[in-house]
């Protein structure tokens, strides 16, 4: 039900993968001579959504939860559930954006095209809204963490009327605050999403609080407070509250 690779003949990991933690996403199994997969901590390895057997037991959970009259789920970073059944290396990010990331790990040097949004994902999702439709007025939202693509990979979740019903994304819950990048990241969603929903937050349980963020010198914490929640409640969307 995991993901397991064989080593490379040398003993290193199966390709160059990075843990979103930092260090390789491989670690090493004495008893099974083999290498598995963990996207995350070495305490959470991935499962191999490839195999149907985990879909469906994933599902059946979700019937479960369904059943006992939940309004809905929150799915924890929904693009990294499918991954290359190849096994293919990331490319290099391109040098002009690897200088301006901030990158503190070697996670944010590569270009994540093989280790997680993968085209079979919304595969996935289809069966999930399915299910989720048999139940009246019950929706999901799901956390988008997909870097430069962040705004596309969202509008493909959300687009179509048979995924989810709405995603957020970190854009917004960046240090950056300026009329110039609220918009930017307004209209990239309009534009390739139109008939999809997006929930916006300025703040969740993995960053700094958006006053303490956006809060300059000489500035008050209550003026930036205010005008956070104005802001956020004029957007088009569902908006989060921490």
């Amino acid at each position: 039900w995991y993901v397991w690779a064989d080593a490379k003949p040398d003993g290193s990991a199966p390709n160059n993968w990075q843990s979103l933690f930092g260090g390789p996403a491989w670690e090493w199994d004495a008893t099974r001579r083999q290498y598995y997969m963990h996207n995350f901590l070495t305490a959470q390895p991935d499962f191999n959504f490839h195999n149907p057997e985990i879909q469906d037991a994933l599902l059946d959970t979700v019937r479960f939860w369904l059943e006992r009259g939940v309004d809905g789920f929150r799915l924890d970073t929904v693009n990294y559930y499918v991954h290359d059944r190849w096994l293919r290396d990331n490319p290099p990010l391109a040098a002009s954006v690897a200088g301006t990331n901030g990158a503190t790990s070697t996670y944010a040097f590569q270009e994540h095209l093989f280790d997680k949004t993968r085209p079979e994902n919304l595969d996935f999702l289809k069966r999930f809204r399915a299910l989720l439709d048999e139940y009246p007025d019950r929706a999901a939202v799901g956390e988008v963490g997909d870097e430069e693509r962040s705004l596309q990979t969202l509008a493909a979740y959300v687009s179509g009327g048979d995924k989810l019903q709405m995603c957020y994304t970190f854009d917004l819950l960046s240090p950056q605050f300026s009329a110039a990048h609220v918009r930017g990241c307004v209209e990239a969603f309009e534009t390739t999403a139109p008939d999809g929903w997006v929930c916006w937050a300025f703040s969740n349980h993995d960053v700094v609080r958006h006053v303490s963020r956006w809060t300059r010198p000489g500035v008050s914490p209550d003026a930036v407070a205010k005008f956070s929640i104005a802001l956020l409640s004029c957007l088009r969307g569902s908006i989060c509250l921490y």
